[in-house]
C-alpha cells in the first residue's frame, strides 16, 4: 500500500526512543508495561501491549517503525537500509513547543524529531540517489500525534506559538507529501486529570484547551492543503470517538472508561503504572492502561477506525481513501 511509515509524536506512540535518553523520566521500559506484547517485555512502549503506530505500520503490511535513537546507536549506525519502511521519531513528554518536556527533563521535541527526519532524508538520498528517494518519501505516510504535553504543561503564555515555522512545512520540504494527523481525545477524562477531582468527572478546562487546539490544527491543515496543492492529509477526531467510547462504553466493549488497569489508589491514579503497582487481569474491558494512555485494545479501535472509519470521525478522507488518492 506504502513503501514506508514514518512516526513523530509522544508517548502515544513512543516506541522505544526515551529508552535511550539517559536523563528522561518519560520511560515505560519496565513491567507491567508490555505484559500483552510478542514476548510479554516492556519495549518502551506505554502500553500493555502494541500502540497505535504497531497497529498502522500492521495496516499498511509493514513492520512496526523502530525507533530512530535505536538506529543510530553502535553496530547500525547511520545504516540507511535499516530507513527503507519507515522510522520513528516519537518520544514520551514530547511538545510541539521546544521545553514542553522540562517535567520529564529530557525527550524529543517536535522540532528534534523533524531534525532528525531530515538526517534520514540525506541518507536515503545517498542511498538510494535523489529522485528513487523522492518516489518511495512522496508515496509514504508521515504520521503525527502530539499535542497533549503541550495542553497538559499549558500556561496561559501568548508566546508559545509566535516566530515558528509549523514543522509540517518543514517536513514538505523534505519530500512529505501524505499526512495522518491525529486530533487530541478529551485528555481531561484521563485518570490522571478525574483523579484531581473530588467527583472524579473529566476536567473542563483540559478538554476545553484540547478541543480548541483540535479546532486550530484542522484549520492549519486547511490552509497547508490550500497552499501546497499536492499535499493530502486524513484528520482523525480521537475527540469525538473517545468521548462515545466513555458515554457509551458497553457498546464497544469496554466496562471500567475512569480508572487506570495499572496503577495504585484511586482509580488506579494515585501512584503511576510502576513494577510496584497492581494491574487488571482483563486489559480488553478498559479504556485506559494508566495514567495517561489507552490499553492495547482501545489503540487498536482508534487505528481500525482512522483507517476505514466513516466521514463523521476522518477529515477529509480517512487513511485507506488518502493512501489510494
Amino acid at each position: 500500500m506504502v513503501p514506508a511509515v514514518f512516526v513523530f509524536g509522544d508517548s502515544l506512540v513512543d516506541v522505544g526512543n526515551n529508552n535511550h535518553l539517559k536523563l528522561s523520566l518519560a520511560k515505560a521500559n519496565f513491567r507491567h508495561n508490555g505484559i500483552d506484547f510478542p514476548g510479554k517485555k516492556p519495549t518502551g512502549r506505554f502500553s500493555n501491549g502494541k500502540n497505535a503506530a504497531d497497529f498502522l505500520a500492521e495496516k499498511v503490511g509493514l513492520p512496526p517503525s523502530p525507533p530512530y535513537l535505536s538506529l543510530i546507536s553502535g553496530s547500525n549506525k547511520n545504516n540507511a537500509s535499516s530507513f527503507l519502511t519507515g522510522v520513528s521519531f516519537a518520544s514520551g513528554g514530547a511538545g510541539i513547543f521546544d521545553g514542553t518536556d522540562q517535567l520529564y527533563r529530557q525527550s524529543l521535541p517536535l522540532s528534534k524529531q523533524v531534525e532528525y527526519y531530515s538526517k534520514v532524508h540525506d541518507s536515503l538520498v545517498k542511498q538510494l540517489g535523489s529522485s528513487a528517494a523522492q518516489n518511495l518519501l512522496r508515496k509514504s505516510l508521515f504520521a503525527v500525534a502530539i499535542g497533549s504535553n503541550d495542553v497538559f504543561g499549558y500556561s496561559g503564555s501568548s508566546d508559545l506559538g509566535k516566530g515558528r515555522t509549523p514543522q509540517q512545512y518543514r517536513l514538505y520540504g523534505y519530500d512529505a507529501r501524505k499526512f495522518v494527523m491525529v486530533g487530541l481525545g478529551p485528555i481531561g477524562c484521563c485518570p490522571s486529570q478525574r483523579n484531581k477531582n473530588k467527583t472524579e468527572e473529566c476536567s473542563d478546562e483540559t478538554n476545553r484547551l484540547s478541543f480548541l487546539y483540535n479546532q486550530a490544527l484542522m484549520a492549519m491543515l486547511r490552509s497547508l492543503q490550500s497552499e501546497l496543492k499536492d499535499v493530502s492529509y486524513s484528520y482523525y477526531d480521537t475527540y469525538s470517538v473517545m468521548q462515545n467510547f466513555i458515554q457509551k462504553p458497553t457498546s464497544y466493549g469496554f466496562t471500567e472508561v475512569k480508572a487506570a488497569c495499572c496503577g495504585l489508589g484511586n482509580l488506579n491514579a494515585k501512584v503511576a503504572c510502576l513494577p510496584i503497582s497492581k494491574y487488571c487481569p482483563s486489559r480488553r474491558d478498559h479504556l485506559f492502561w494508566d495514567l495517561y494512555h489507552p490499553t492495547e485494545a482501545a489503540a487498536r479501535m482508534f487505528l481500525d477506525d482512522a483507517f476505514d472509519g466513516p466521514p463523521q470521525h476522518t477529515f477529509p478522507v480517512n487513511v485507506r481513501q488518502m493512501i489510494a488518492q
